[in-house]
């Protein structure tokens, strides 16, 4: 094998090594320039009230008026009063991170001032404007070893056209012909400052920001998700991509997930600021997680019956379907548990979620000891669909069911008709178990969102493979300390 051979191999071989450790991720964030618009604006905000609370240091020097006297100058107790921002825009740069550019801005300051040349000595005031104020401040998006997001300065650039300064005074036309290089060190000054600021607002404001975006949610005393990031976030041309792992887990004994998540392919959609794509890999590993902490076994007694439904849990009632079980135990309290002997396997497509689960029901006589004598063992199987909303920053549902089927698997008291079963195991189904299933997804599971932001105008579609969820944010503020 030639050398130019043997490395196009060698190039072949670690591409198939980077593909094979690629992991896509189980939850897709989505930021649209919309979205970045609304971050930047209070952004700016931020920026200005802090640019306007820059220190400039005092001051001083000589300059020699027309080659004949030397005039020391001190310029002291510099107070900028306002910097303002009134053009500025964010962009998307592919693959490198975010762009802010920062147009006509503008400050105004006075201060005092000092001057000694030979008898002359004066005192007094001025005023400076800044005007024409360029910024560029590129942004660069990373990850650390946490899966937490970050950002900082790559670079800032900041350029100044105009400073005027006027000295007041009794011999102010006489300070005013050197102005020029006041307004030349004050040019430098402002140019190193602003990007001292803007570096330090990035990193004292913009990073700890950020940085409160859950890696890990707790979802209730058995479950948590990990939305930890799996990659840095990808600026494209239109929008800003964050991958997250997605992935519910145990509480008591996280264990590694018998699947791996599918690659999403995110519509082209950017009506919305914000967007999020919850796979069907992030729903199966909450069935996962709640089998694995033993959350999927429900046990039904005859206290458990809702008030309104008019039949006891006993042998008595089942004797109507099941005759022998009279005559074995006589009017005898029984008890349902119910168990998935897996967990249950989610599908979602342009047709909705839905998921086909196999619950196995143990009945049980209990004893006047208290002991259980098992009955019969049946297999349910149904047809369920999930109708999916978002509520205060949650992901919400509920589930029907649809027509169920009954197989006996073992019976302890004998053979019997199943199918005759039916009706009881509905009523158990629709008024027992799907309540406490509901009631359980109406309180919902997080989205990974940072702090004080609010979703609205929420979008719910479904595509193949994934939930895709678009919504507008509002940011508040804290309140005053």
């Amino acid at each position: 094998m030639g050398a130019q051979s043997l490395a196009v191999a060698c190039e072949a071989l670690a591409l198939c090594l980077a593909l094979a450790g690629a992991t896509n991720p189980g939850f897709v964030v989505r930021i649209t320039q919309a979205g970045l618009d609304y971050a930047h604006q209070h952004g700016i905000t931020v920026l200005e009230k802090e640019l306007a609370q820059l220190k400039l240091p005092d001051i001083s020097g000589d300059f020699r008026l027309r080659h004949v006297a030397k005039v020391h100058y001190e310029i002291s107790r510099l107070d900028l009063r306002s910097f303002h921002l009134p053009y500025s825009r964010i962009s998307l740069v592919p693959n490198v991170g975010l762009q802010v550019a920062i147009s006509n801005a503008f400050a105004e300051m006075d201060g005092n001032w000092r001057v000694k040349m030979y008898f002359i000595r004066d005192h007094g005031s001025f005023d400076l404007k800044v005007e024409n104020v360029y910024i560029k401040i590129n942004l660069k998006l990373g990850s650390d070893a946490s899966g937490k997001p970050t950002i900082d300065t790559s670079d800032c650039s900041t350029r100044i056209s105009k400073v005027r300064v006027h000295f007041s005074g009794k011999f102010g036309w006489l300070y005013n012909l050197f102005h020029s290089a006041i307004e030349s060190r004050f040019r430098k000054i402002l140019e190193s400052k602003v990007c001292e600021n803007v570096v330090s607002s990035v990193r004292n404001e913009l990073q700890p920001y950020v940085r409160t975006l859950p890696v890990t949610a707790r979802i209730d005393a058995m479950a948590g998700i990990d939305y930890s990031l799996v990659a840095p976030p990808t600026a494209t041309a239109q929008s800003l991509d964050v991958d997250l792992k997605g992935e519910f887990f145990s509480l008591a004994h996280r264990s590694s997930v018998p699947f791996s998540p599918l690659a999403l392919a995110f519509p082209p959609d950017h009506d919305r600021m914000v967007y999020f794509g919850a796979s069907s890999y992030f729903f199966n590993t909450a069935g996962f997680a709640y089998h694995a902490a033993g959350a999927l076994v429900f046990e039904i007694t005859d206290s458990t019956i809702p008030k309104g439904v008019d039949f006891h849990l006993n042998t008595t009632t089942f004797s109507a379907f099941i005759p022998q079980l009279e005559k074995m135990y006589p009017d005898t309290p029984m008890k349902l548990r119910l168990s998935a002997s897996s967990a249950p396997f989610l599908n979602i497509g342009p047709g909705g979620l839905s998921l086909k689960p196999i619950v196995d029901i143990q009945a049980y006589a209990i004893l006047p000891n208290s002991s259980q004598a098992p009955l019969f063992l049946l297999s349910l199987s149904s047809n369920v669909s999930a109708i999916i909303d978002v509520k205060s920053g949650h992901i919400v549902g509920s589930l029907k069911v649809g027509r169920m089927k009954l197989s006996l698997k073992h019976s302890d008291v004998g053979t019997f008709q199943v199918r005759m079963l039916q009706s009881i195991m509905n009523v158990f189904a629709s008024s027992i178990l799907l309540p406490r299933l509901n009631a359980r997804l109406d309180q919902g599971f997080p989205l990974p969102l940072p702090d004080r932001i609010q979703l609205s105008n929420i979008l719910v579609r479904f595509h193949q493979n994934f939930l895709l969820l678009g919504a507008d944010v509002h940011y508040q503020p804290r309140g005053p300390r």
